[in-house]
Order: C-alpha cells, then sequence, then structure tokens
C-alpha cells in the first residue's frame, strides 16, 4: 500500500500582539515618539522617588531632631508669664480675679467626660486618628478661603489639636524678657501664619505626635488654652464661670467652655452670657451628631443652658478689686510671677447695697440721658472698705475710678474738721458767733468777701446751728480765729492728704480731695478722734501657702482731738440730719450724723456721714467738671447716701451714735469768742498739743488775732 502523504503543516497566524508588534514597525513615527515619552516618565519617575525619598529623609530627620528637644509632658502645662491674683472677701469667699489664672494641672483623663468629647467634637473630630496633620481638613480650609476670595493659608487654618498645641507653645520658644518688647509682640510672632512657619508648625506637631500620647497633647492643649475672663486652661475657666472644678462640668458647661476655644475674649460669658449659650447649644448638637451624647441628653442639656455662678454673674467690686490691687506690693499684684490669694475688707452684701442704691436713684430721681456721675465709698470706723463704687457701671475692671482718683473741691464738707478744731481747744456745740457780712484783705488777691449759700445772715448762732445750716461766715470766722494752719493739720492729722489751700477758702472747701479720704476722715471722727488709714487689704499669701506675706496695712492711728471733743462734733453732726441742710439724709430707724458740700457753681456735690456701725461718702458731679443743675449735697447725694444706708442696715439693730453734749465752754462777747486756749487747758494725750505749742511759739498763730493780722 502507498504511504499516506503527511499533512502539509500549517502556517500558524500571527498572535494579536506580534499583529501589533508588526504594525509598530510598520509605524517607526509612533515607535519613536512612544519611546521619547518612555524615556521621559522614566527620568521623571527616577527623578521624583529620590527626591521624595530625600525629602522624607530631611523630615524624618527634623521630626527626629525636634522629638530629641521636647521636654517631659509636665513642662508643658503651665506656660503663664504671669501670675494669678484671687482675691476674697471679708468671708473668705472669692469676688474677684485679676492676672493670669490657672486653677491647676488637669489631665484628658481627670477632666470630666463631657469636656474631653466637647473638645474633640468642635476643634478636631478626627484628632485621635491622624498623625498630627490632617490633610483633608487643610485642603478643605484652602478651599474654603479660595472661595471665599481669600489667599490659600488666610482665615481657615485648618488645624488639628495637635497643630493648635504647637502653636500654644510657640513651637517650643519660650518668654524671655529680654528677647521681646513685650508679651504682646512674643505672641504675635507665635501666631505667624506664613508658610514657613506653617512647616516649622507641622514638623513640631509630628514630633510631639512621636513624643506624647494622643492624651498627653490633649492634657497640654486643655492647661495652655485661653478661655476668656484672664483664664487659663479649664481648670481656671471652670472655676472662674461655674465656681467647680473641670472634673465636676456638666455638657452644658462643658460645651459653653469648648465655644469659648475660638474666640475666648467675644464668646466669654461674662460678656454675653446669650452669646455663649447660643454657641453650646451648637456643640452640643456636634457631640450628639458624633456620637458623643444622645438626642435625648443633647436636648436636656439645649434646654437647660449652662449659667455663671453667684461670684461669676456678680462680677463684684470691680473698683474695689482695682484699688486693692494698685495699692498692694507691685510684685504680688500688677507684675506677680507668683499664684497670689488676698483676703480684703470687701462685704458682698454691703457692696450690693451700694450698687443697687445709685442704680436706684439714677433710674427713679436723675433725668434720663444724664451723663452726671458718682461714686460711694462704705467702712468700718477703723477704715475698713467695705464697698466701693466708682461709677456709675459697677461691672467694670481697670476703669477710671471717681473714688479714689478724682480729686475734686470738698466744699462745706470740708468744715467738721474747722468745728472739730475749736471744739478740742475748748469751746462747745453751745459757743456763739455772729453770721453777718465779713470780709478779709488778702494780701496779692485784694478784698474777700465770703457769702451764705443762701445770701442772708442769722444774727448770733451757736457752733451747732452754724454747722447745721452750713453757714459759711461763722466757719470762715472761726478757722481766722483759731489759725488756718492748725485746722489745716488737723485735716491732715486725720488723713487727708492732698493738698490743703493755704488762703481763708481753706475753711469752705476750697481744697480738693478725694471721697475715700473725706470718707477715711470723717471715719476718725466716729471712733472718737483717731486718724484712720482706710484699707482693703487684710492677708496676702501665696498659693498653696498658710502662712500670710503680708497683713493689714490700715486702720485706726494715732488720736487727733480728745474724745468728748469727738463725741460733741457727732452731736452738731446728728443735728445736721436732724432738720439741717442734710436731712433728706434721715434714716428711719437710727440715729446719723453728717455733712453736705456743695462747691462753686455745684460742679460738685458730697454727702458723708455715718451711723454707730459705717461711714459711708457719696460724690456727685461730672467728670468734665460742668456745673450741675439743682443739685447740692443735700439733695440727690444726701438721697443716695439714705438709700445707701438703709439697705446696708437691713437686718442690723439699732445702736446709738456715741455723741455728748458739753455743757459750758468759752461763751464770750460774739468779736472775742475764738481766742485760743492757753496751752495748759489742752490734754497731755491730744495731737494737737504739740502743733498749737509749735504754732504759737514760731509765732504763725497769735493770740487774738488771723494770719491776716485782722483783729477779732
Amino acid at each position: 500500500m502507498p504511504k499516506k502523504k503527511a499533512p502539509a503543516k500549517r502556517k500558524p497566524r500571527a498572535t494579536k500582539a506580534k499583529r501589533r508588534t508588526s504594525k509598530r514597525k510598520r509605524n517607526p513615527i509612533l515607535a519613536f515618539i512612544i519611546g521619547i515619552f518612555r524615556w521621559v516618565f522614566r527620568l521623571v519617575w527616577k527623578v521624583t522617588w529620590r527626591v521624595t525619598a530625600v525629602c522624607l529623609i530631611a523630615l524624618a530627620l527634623a521630626v527626629g531632631y525636634t522629638y530629641t528637644t521636647l521636654p517631659e509632658v509636665s513642662a508643658f502645662l503651665d506656660g503663664r508669664a504671669r501670675g494669678s491674683v484671687t482675691l476674697l472677701d471679708r468671708d473668705g469667699e472669692v469676688f474677684a480675679w485679676r492676672g493670669d489664672q490657672f486653677g491647676g494641672v488637669v489631665t484628658a483623663q481627670s477632666v470630666s467626660k463631657h469636656l474631653k468629647n466637647a473638645v474633640v467634637a468642635t476643634e478636631d473630630k478626627r484628632f485621635y486618628g491622624h498623625f498630627g496633620l490632617s490633610p483633608r481638613g487643610i485642603a478643605s480650609a484652602v478651599k474654603i478661603n479660595l472661595s471665599e476670595g481669600r489667599g490659600p493659608l488666610s482665615g481657615h487654618g485648618g488645624s488639628t489639636i495637635t497643630q493648635q498645641t504647637a502653636k500654644l507653645l510657640c513651637l517650643g520658644v519660650k518668654f524671655e524678657k529680654s528677647q521681646w518688647e513685650s508679651e504682646a509682640d512674643y505672641i504675635n510672632d507665635c501666631r505667624r501664619g506664613s508658610l514657613g512657619r506653617k512647616a516649622q508648625e507641622a514638623i513640631f506637631s509630628m514630633a510631639m505626635e512621636v513624643k506624647y500620647s494622643k492624651d498627653e497633647i490633649l492634657s497640654i492643649y486643655l492647661n495652655r488654652a485661653y478661655m476668656g475672663g484672664g483664664a487659663y486652661g479649664a481648670e481656671a475657666a471652670s472655676q472662674r464661670y461655674f465656681g467647680k472644678p473641670a472634673s465636676a462640668l456638666s455638657a452644658s458647661q462643658a460645651a459653653m467652655l469648648a465655644g469659648l476655644l475660638t474666640a475666648p475674649t467675644r464668646l466669654a460669658p461674662t460678656s454675653n452670657l446669650k452669646r455663649s449659650q447660643d454657641r453650646a447649644a451648637t456643640i452640643l448638637r456636634l457631640m450628639h451628631e458624633q456620637g458623643y451624647l444622645s438626642e435625648a441628653e443633647m436636648k436636656a442639656a439645649q434646654t437647660d443652658p449652662a449659667v455663671l455662678s453667684q461670684a461669676a454673674e456678680a462680677q463684684a467690686g470691680g473698683y474695689f478689686a482695682d484699688w486693692v490691687m494698685d495699692s498692694g506690693p507691685e510684685f504680688f499684684t500688677r507684675d506677680t510671677t507668683e499664684d497670689v490669694i488676698i483676703k480684703t475688707t470687701l462685704d458682698q452684701r454691703i457692696q450690693k447695697a451700694a450698687e443697687d442704691a445709685l442704680k436706684y436713684t439714677f433710674e427713679n430721681k436723675v433725668r434720663e440721658g444724664s451723663k452726671a456721675q458718682a461714686a460711694i465709698v462704705v467702712m468700718s470706723a477703723d477704715g475698713a472698705v467695705r464697698a466701693m463704687v466708682g461709677g456709675r457701671k459697677s461691672k467694670v475692671t481697670g476703669a477710671f475710678n471717681r473714688a479714689t482718683m478724682a480729686k475734686r473741691q470738698t466744699g462745706s464738707a470740708f468744715k467738721p474738721f474747722v468745728f472739730a478744731t475749736a471744739l478740742e481747744l475748748g469751746y462747745t456745740s453751745g459757743s456763739r458767733i455772729v453770721d453777718e457780712p465779713y470780709c478779709l484783705d488778702i494780701p496779692g488777691s485784694g478784698r474777700w468777701c465770703p457769702e451764705n449759700y443762701t445770701r442772708n445772715y442769722k444774727g448770733e448762732v451757736m457752733l451747732t446751728e452754724a454747722l447745721k445750716q452750713s453757714l459759711n461766715i461763722p466757719a470762715v470766722k472761726i478757722s481766722e480765729s483759731v489759725g488756718r494752719d492748725l485746722v489745716s493739720r488737723v485735716a491732715r492729722e486725720f488723713g487727708i492728704e492732698s493738698d490743703l489751700a493755704a488762703g481763708p477758702a481753706l475753711a469752705l472747701g476750697a481744697s480738693e480731695s478725694t471721697l475715700l479720704e473725706m470718707s477715711g476722715a470723717y471715719a476718725g471722727i466716729l471712733n472718737g478722734g483717731s486718724s484712720v488709714t482706710p484699707y482693703g487689704l487684710i492677708e496676702l499669701r501665696l498659693l498653696g501657702d498658710d502662712d500670710a506675706l503680708m497683713g493689714t496695712g490700715g486702720g485706726i492711728g494715732e488720736r487727733v482731738i480728745q474724745q468728748d471733743a469727738a463725741e460733741e462734733l457727732i452731736y452738731m453732726m446728728n443735728q445736721v440730719v436732724n432738720g439741717g441742710t442734710g436731712a433728706r439724709a434721715k434714716l428711719p430707724d437710727r440715729q446719723a450724723a453728717g455733712k453736705t458740700g456743695t462747691t462753686q457753681a455745684a460742679r460738685d456735690a458730697w454727702f458723708l456721714g455715718f451711723t454707730a456701725d459705717y461711714v459711708a461718702g457719696v460724690w456727685m458731679g461730672y467728670d468734665d467738671n460742668t456745673p450741675l443743675k439743682g443739685v447740692t449735697g443735700g439733695g440727690l447725694p444726701a438721697e443716695i447716701w439714705r438709700e445707701t444706708m438703709v439697705r446696708v442696715h437691713a437686718g442690723l439693730p439699732a445702736r446709738p451714735l456715741p455723741m455728748t453734749r458739753r455743757e459750758g465752754g468759752i461763751d464770750e462777747e460774739p468779736e472775742e469768742v475764738f481766742e485760743p486756749v492757753p496751752q495748759t487747758n489742752i490734754k497731755p494725750e491730744s495731737a494737737i498739743e504739740g502743733i498749737l505749742r509749735d504754732l504759737i511759739n514760731s509765732g504763725e498763730v497769735r493770740p487774738g488775732r488771723s494770719e491776716s493780722g485782722n483783729d477779732r
């Protein structure tokens, strides 16, 4: 059989890949272009990954180096440049804060869970998932900034809590007075937003993420963040606004504190509580959306928003606190680097009484829109200041204090010191003087003829009547008879340190003084004739120390006039209130004594007086010295005084004034009445004894003659 012929081998078909290859080979131009692109891509890739690797290595080295410079977390918890001052009232209750408050170190574990959750929900909801930077947050911030017409780095920053903490730490640079013009310059430098600064901030943030745990970073943030009202850190803010530790905050309170982080000054609840509550409501909603609160918990917290503590709401004694800070040692008050506790004489009940009295009077008895101002001081007889109102706006800090800073003419409120001098020299409330036209020739000034306020004359009157009706002629006659220098010395001994007028108008209150000085001088009359230095500081100590660094800086000093003279002067001043120029100050249930004062053209109106328990002074006028219209010391100031003292004495038993009325005394013919008493009649414990002896021996005061040489 013939052999079968083997089938012919078929030539395999070209695969698609070979066909494409053959086609490429058939298109050399396209192949060349593709090759060029491949070569460029390989070159770019090689350069890119090498550059990226170099950058990553450089970044790692920078982060590593920064890591080595970071201290233990405890070193970053309190970064204040200044210390704090906490002021306590007479009962030991906090009523004011000054300086940079730091309530103590807290941690993310020790604070209320609501505060921790509120901060994370508000400031950085991805905090526990990122490495210190949030690319998504940065991209979102850049997009928002560009859409709002700003630069990519201007406005929203997309900062994480870690980045914010890095900024609070000023990237580890500490404040040194020798390197910065002020703390403000240091802070402004820390907050620079340049690209280079952002890069440094990113490196520092990543180093912190390596060095510290997330909760440690959050702890630094909770201790460093400024939360308004001078409070740095969660503990200080919690105590400042709510009077409780940060560990005990409710959801609504925590939300309010978290809301302060974006704008601590504007959103502070002491500035605008409603605005703070609205912001807190938004944060509570965020906490619910992120699973930190149930819907029921959110609604309950929004329905019952956080409110201020009693001390924070009252913002009591702003003027008083400023005065204590200004009068205390600078290195422990205005410029302290320590945390200081100051116990003061303030009585918050009396402070509120004074504020309410002033508000009531202006709302009900002063025309609407009046720019007139007023000030009130209330103190005990030993000079312990219990209340101070330096103006109509009471809830202020650092404002002009009209009780301590405004030096104004005292008018007839000065007359008690003229009469005190006469009584000390042996005259009595029953001694007589003639109220009549009276003129003096003043060297260099010409003839001076004072007039009474009513421009009429009473004839022969007793000293009590002269003071009761505030007659000018008798006051000048008495002053000229006993000697102006002696009157000035008595006033100074009682505590009026301001310069006193040298001319005969001294007796009519031509000199200027502050309300605090005048109130202290009247306290000297009440306590029996001894000088008084007003004081507000009882004790100063450092936080954590039991021993005080300093104590009371005022109180009762040396005797100025005898007690019987002081008690008779009190009787005469009591008559001023009982039917005299101060009748509108009369109290319904207890004895009171005082004196009115109205200066020329009614630019200043005063009423100062006391009960057996308290001294109070009231001044009223305009800051620009504009004359008051229809106001005298016996008018609105007396009514403010009365409203204040009625409130101050609410619930206190009535006590009689320490007053007497001596019988007899010098009672010669009017023109000879005020001849100085011989030295032997002055009691040895009197401070005037030496003063009078010096003046008579020097020839400055001569029996029977005034300093101008006119016979009596």
